[in-house]
């Protein structure tokens, strides 16, 4: 197939476009450099003359600088111009979106046992809680009303890899640097995906027929809490993670730190079961990969 894939050169653009062409696919690959600002781009037909797919990464992550407007300029509509240009030239398209279309956590009973529904799969109603949620719900049900565009909508959980950033750099770098940090009685599941799985299911998507007009949750495989990800990225970086315990009600005046305390679960079987898809990576040798990058690029 002949692939386009916009945001190529960013964090999971990294990984897809090489996992394509690993499969014999022809990826043309997108970036800034291409399109420059997305809002308002009218250069879709041109770029995807001859074009068997489409896996649209490209969007504008939310912060304080960027309001609501600017979000929708860039992650809904120039989505929606880029579904029906895709759809014109007879092409597939995956859509990148993300599981805060679902909320922001899921609950949880006691002893880190979830309870029914606690999970986040296909099926879940979508329910954002911040300006990005909402814009990349908006940009789903956009696409879903292009008449004849064969859509796979994507929804992961938070991904990591060599090249992380945000949170999961800062937790990194702190467990490397030996920092005492109190979350040992932390009692929630987080779900994860390594970048180079969420390639894979990338590229499984675009070669199952099943998989046009379906939605599918995707992860790593088993959620884990937040100290058992301290202990496992200690062990990838080979020293301890040093862990003291605090109450979750004291931790979470910071509103940030629920990221650390509370729960998201996301539940893939029917990525697994109905494209036979399964991670390539288990989830030690992701946190070895990244481990090994911020060990000698990271820090």
């Amino acid at each position: 197939m002949r692939v386009v894939v916009t945001g190529a050169s960013g964090f999971i653009g990294q990984a897809v476009a090489p996992a394509l062409r690993a499969r014999g696919h022809e990826v043309v690959a997108l970036d800034r450099a291409a399109t420059g600002d997305l809002a308002g781009f009218a250069g879709w037909p041109a770029h995807l003359a001859g074009a068997d797919a489409v896996v649209h990464l490209a969007a504008l992550a939310h912060s304080r600088d960027v309001d609501e407007s600017r979000l929708r300029a860039v992650n809904v509509d120039a989505v929606l111009a880029l579904g029906r240009a895709a759809a014109a030239a007879g092409a597939k398209l995956l859509f990148m979106s993300s599981v805060k279309v679902l909320g922001e956590e899921t609950p949880i009973a006691a002893f880190g046992e979830e309870t029914p529904g606690a999970a986040f799969d296909d099926a879940s109603p979508p329910a954002p809680q911040d300006a990005y949620g909402r814009a990349k719900a908006a940009a789903e049900s956009a696409l879903r009303a292009v008449p004849g565009l064969a859509l796979t909508v994507l929804r992961p959980p938070l991904a990591y890899s060599p090249g992380v950033k945000a949170n999961f750099l800062a937790l990194l770098g702190a467990v490397a640097r030996g920092w005492p940090l109190p979350l040992a009685s932390i009692d929630n599941r987080r779900s994860l995906v390594f970048a180079g799985n969420l390639a894979d299911a990338v590229v499984r998507c675009l070669e199952a027929p099943a998989a046009a007009g379906k939605t599918y949750c995707v992860s790593d495989g088993a959620a884990l809490s937040t100290p058992a990800l301290c202990r496992a990225l200690g062990a990838a970086l080979g020293r301890p993670a040093r862990l003291f315990a605090c109450p979750a009600a004291l931790l979470e005046i910071a509103p940030a730190a629920r990221k650390l305390t509370r729960s998201l679960v996301v539940d893939d079987s029917a990525i697994r079961r109905e494209l036979g898809w399964a991670p390539p990576y288990t989830f030690e040798e992701g946190l070895r990969l990244t481990a090994g990058w911020f060990q000698t690029q990271g820090r």
